[in-house]
């Protein structure tokens, strides 16, 4: 049996003037020294020197570093405070060690340490700095605004289609993948071979792949989301089954003992990535597996009105149990849209036949035609020929993306593109997620393909202006899409 952690309280104190580096790096290595971290953050009328940051806007700086669990005003010297929150371990700068330390008394009393951290690691200050709003003044929407005259869209239509999506239900199918990622410092290369040496400061973990287009598609308003996955027996799928429940959506979880859920660890300094590793195998499941994926999408058809494929080519999604998928749905009427990313192995989007929407990318396009060739547009309609899609769009990361709407025999097409809204990306990691479950929440009230990629542009904007993959903000979508009409 598994002894539960002893909860350790980790005490700084200061007045903490104008927030520096400095003081982020001996937070940071606070935190670490327990489990929780609570900073005392002097009032204006205890400071010996006039604060040049009046005492509230320099307690809301300390609360919005992630290190720090609660942060507070105080009136009391060091002493007193150690009486009140009874730390376990109290951490000052190293300037402190010589000195007289008053607050160890009444600490050693309560069989508590005190540690004084150098904070000489190199750290971007950003990268501690909770996000609570992805969305800031970093969207431009010149474009967007002529596109929207184009097409005669209308801010009441929009409001109209989110109203609509309240009532959809929605199955999403494929890989769950977890993602981690460790925030470090490049110290340099290594002197006995050309590697880049970094030391890692932080470690963030998020839901990937098909949980968070679910999550997506739950958070920007869908009435009922199921999610249907294969998952491993290991601490990836443990981490899994502990936080999926924070997305509000129903799940059929299976195990396969003969593959790891997937992981993908990203090694970060400041906002580059240096390296990924991809924990994957790439087998089939098997056909029992496949029949009771296959038997859970038959329980559920006649309430459903969309299904989304999320495929990350990890062999969830065999040929033959997709065509059986979308026979059910083409038979009830129900909406099927499709992802097949193959960013760094071999998928074919063009497998997923007669889909309403899907949304490749120019490589999985080009991968899919086996065509290095032709220009974009030429390369969209052969991909609308091959997969009989409705709809195609296709993405160009930061040059934004291409819409293709094919006419009803393939012989004729209309086309557009937008813009990459957001300039200042932190991370693209998940613009296609969010895309792909704004898009189709709208293309399922009948919206027009139009109608539908501004939507899903302007839910990416608001997805990659934060570190890792998270649900999108309801609030911060409805924002951008009025900042848009303006």
């Amino acid at each position: 049996m598994v002894k539960p952690k002893v909860k350790k309280i980790v005490l700084v104190q200061g007045n903490f003037d104008v927030l520096h580096p400095g003081h982020i790096r001996l937070l940071n290595f606070a935190r670490e020294c327990g489990t929780e971290l609570h900073v005392a953050v002097n009032s204006d009328s205890s400071m010996n020197e006039k604060s040049r940051v009046k005492e509230k806007h320099r307690l809301e700086m300390v609360q919005s570093l992630e290190c720090v669990d609660k942060a507070f005003l105080t009136d009391l010297p060091p002493t007193e405070v150690v009486t009140l929150i009874q730390p376990s371990i109290i951490v000052k700068g190293k300037e402190f060690e010589d000195r007289i330390n008053l607050e160890e008394i009444p600490l050693k009393k309560l069989g508590g340490k005190l540690i004084f951290g150098s904070g000489e690691f190199e750290s971007n200050a950003e990268q501690f700095i909770k996000r609570t709003n992805p969305v800031k003044n970093n969207f431009d929407f010149k474009e967007v605004k002529e596109f929207i005259s184009r097409h005669q869209i209308q801010q009441t239509e929009i409001y109209n289609t989110l109203e609509k999506i309240k009532k959809l239900n929605v199955l999403v199918i494929g890989e769950v993948i977890v993602d981690e990622y460790v925030q470090g410092t490049a110290i340099g290369l290594s002197q006995e071979d050309p590697t880049i040496v970094m030391t890692p400061n932080k470690t963030d973990t998020f839901l990937g792949g098909a949980a968070i287009t679910a999550g997506h598609i739950k958070a920007i308003g869908a009435g009922s989301v199921n999610l249907i996955s294969v998952l491993g027996e290991d601490k990836a799928a443990s981490y899994v089954k502990k936080h999926i429940d924070a997305y509000k959506i129903e799940t059929s979880l299976y195990s396969d003992n003969s593959r790891p859920t997937p992981l993908k660890t990203r090694y970060r300094a400041g906002s580059k990535t240096l390296l990924r590793v991809n924990n994957v195998r790439q087998h089939k499941i098997s056909l029992d597996l496949q029949a009771s994926i296959l038997s859970k999408v038959t329980s559920l058809i006649s309430e459903l009105d969309l299904v989304v494929f999320s495929d990350f080519n990890y062999g969830l999604l065999p040929q033959t149990l997709v065509e059986n998928i979308t026979k059910l749905c083409e038979s009830k009427s129900v909406k099927v849209v499709a992802d097949s990313q193959t960013s760094s192995q071999v998928g074919d989007i063009s497998r997923y036949l007669g889909m309403d929407l899907i949304t490749p990318t120019e490589r999985e396009v080009r991968v899919a035609l086996n065509n290095p060739d032709d220009g974009l547009i030429i390369l969209a309609q052969k991909l609308a020929k091959k997969s009989e899609a409705k709809n195609i769009v296709i993405t160009l990361s930061e040059e934004g993306l291409l819409i293709h709407l094919p006419s009803n025999d393939f012989t004729s097409w209309e086309n557009d593109k937008l813009p990459a809204i957001n300039k200042h990306a932190m991370d693209p990691a998940g613009a296609g997620d969010c895309f792909l479950a704004a898009s189709s929440l709208a293309i399922c009230t009948n919206s027009s393909i139009w109608e539908a990629c501004y939507l899903g542009s302007l839910a990416a904007a608001c997805q990659v202006g934060s570190l890792g993959n998270t649900p999108l903000s309801r609030n911060s979508f409805e924002k951008t899409i009025n900042d848009s009409f303006r």
